[in-house]
């Protein structure tokens, strides 16, 4: 069936059927089966993900037909995120390593970061920027390649995360302004004060966890859940993040699903969820001061989860 095949577009489009007549499920950086599919015969084959249409009938060689071949099969047996079947995933547009040390990057942060953080920076001056439960990186290393000027810290408790993570910084050339911290939260990096924190903590509940479709369980749980409501990481952020931030400074935090539970449970805090292109993701921006005003409220309930 397959001795048929011959072009990239041949590979790409078998490829988006086994994974659709398969019932995959598409959720790590892809949302349907063809740029699923593009993403792993382009990446194999060494290839960029915005080449000209015209090599679409580039013929593969046998042994790139078999490499191929292969990883669709495993695709669609393993239940394999892509990126860890390639090795690479693309973030703000930079293309990252990628494989089982940390989750595969997917947050839709990499939109306020092409964007310059627009309108949330524009009249504020940043020199340092934190990157908090960094996993593979892409977060903190997009900024730093966006804004040459910033310092950025990226700090992770898990130890493969962080070799992950210092792979991508050698991997994008940005030693001299990204340093990686091994830290729980914010315990490592005291003393330190930040313009700007960026976090995208596990926050996926318990009972969501154990919904979920199989390619989720080859990631890390330790990046995933966050307690019964995906909050208790979440609420030690906003209790600790004023003591780290600059007078004028800016948190962003996301949370995903667990925005209701949040808002619910802090219904006096001004929490600014953001929109992006395709609606609300379950992102907010909070500035340092109402972290300050908000204090006992938050606090409280920080506290009952300790």
């Amino acid at each position: 069936m397959t001795a048929e095949l011959a072009t990239i577009i041949d590979f790409i489009r078998y490829g988006a059927s086994r994974f659709s007549a398969a019932g995959l499920t598409f959720g790590h950086s892809h949302d349907n089966p063809i740029d699923e599919a593009t993403h792993l015969v382009l990446a194999s084959l060494h290839l960029p993900p915005d080449i000209p249409p015209a090599y679409g009938a580039g013929k593969l060689t046998s042994e790139e037909r078999a490499n191929v071949l292969a990883l669709i099969e495993r695709r669609v047996n393993e239940r394999l995120p892509v990126a860890y079947l390639v090795g690479e995933t693309w973030f703000a547009g930079l293309k990252f390593k990628s494989d089982r040390r940390a989750l595969v990057p997917r947050s839709p942060i990499a939109e306020l970061i092409e964007s310059g953080f627009a309108p949330w920076l524009d009249e504020r001056h940043v020199e340092r920027a934190l990157d908090l439960c960094t996993g593979s990186g892409c977060i903190g290393i997009a900024m730093a390649e966006y804004n040459p000027d910033w310092r950025v810290d990226i700090v992770d408790i898990s130890d493969e995360a962080l070799s992950l993570a210092r792979e991508n910084i050698v991997f994008q050339h940005v030693e001299g302004r990204v340093e990686a911290v091994k830290s729980d939260l914010f315990e490592g990096v005291r003393g330190r004060r930040y313009d700007l924190i960026v976090s995208n903590p596990p926050y996926v509940t318990e009972d969501e966890y154990a919904a979920l479709p199989g390619e989720y369980a080859h990631e890390p749980k330790l990046g995933l859940t966050s307690g019964a409501d995906g909050l208790d990481i979440c609420l030690r952020i906003l209790d600790e993040a004023a003591d780290l931030l600059s007078e004028d400074g800016l948190l962003i935090v996301e949370v995903g699903e667990s925005e209701h539970a949040l808002a619910a449970l802090l219904p006096e805090v001004p929490f600014v969820w953001i929109e992006f292109k395709v609606g609300p993701m379950g992102v907010f921006a909070l500035e340092r001061r109402d972290l300050v005003e908000h204090q006992a409220a938050i606090h409280a309930a920080a506290a009952a989860r300790r």
